[in-house]
């Protein structure tokens, strides 16, 4: 199994990217963003993939982040989505927005990604749901938080980081929730209908 490749970017197309390594160039899936992330032909890229293994085909998946990958697998682990669909919902929407959206079980949302009608959406939903807040709690959790003062706004402010939004994204929409009377959960998803606007 290729874990990661590092190479450097020969070419990048929308929906696939080209990366050299001793002398071998491999195309590799990947998502509109992850593609953006490699926008510059002659950089060394670190790409983070998967080994797509069908009867017909072998194919490499990869992206920017192992989070992206991660989320990837989840979505690939449903019944129903393959390597197409998983590839353009992930082109749809962030990662963290993603993560966001099944965790609040917004299915309407949901359904505005790439390949995803209402029956797919409520499938992600009910088989992602807990094991998103599990992958993202134990995953790209940026240590040293210290810009909050409470300790449920810290816990709300990890939660964020851990579902894929920035620093900046976090922090600007936690100083907009008034916090006094909720709970960690509270503050949690009033975030996220906030970020999802």
């Amino acid at each position: 199994m290729i874990d990661f490749i590092k190479g450097k970017l020969v070419h990048s197309h929308g929906d696939y990217i080209v990366v050299e390594n001793q002398g071998m160039g491999y195309r590799i899936h990947t998502s509109i963003g992850s593609a953006a992330d490699f926008s510059a032909p002659g950089e060394e890229v670190i790409v983070f993939t998967e080994m797509i293994v069908r009867e017909d085909a072998i194919s490499l998946v990869g992206f920017s982040s192992r989070e992206e990958l991660g989320m990837f697998q989840l979505l690939t682990s449903v019944s129903g989505i393959g390597t197409k669909v998983g590839i353009g919902i992930l082109s749809s929407m962030s990662y963290g927005a993603l993560a966001g959206i099944i965790a609040s079980n917004d299915i309407k949302t949901l359904t505005t990604a790439q390949g995803v009608g209402k029956k797919t959406a409520e499938r992600i939903v009910l088989e992602l749901k807990d094991k998103v807040s599990t992958y993202f709690s134990t995953h790209a959790i940026e240590p040293h938080v210290h810009i909050v003062e409470s300790g449920a706004q810290k816990d709300a402010l990890e939660a964020l980081l851990s579902l894929g939004y920035t620093r900046g994204e976090a922090q600007g929409v936690l100083k907009q929730i008034d916090v006094e009377n909720l709970t960690v959960e509270g503050i949690i998803k009033t975030a996220l209908k906030k970020l999802m606007l």
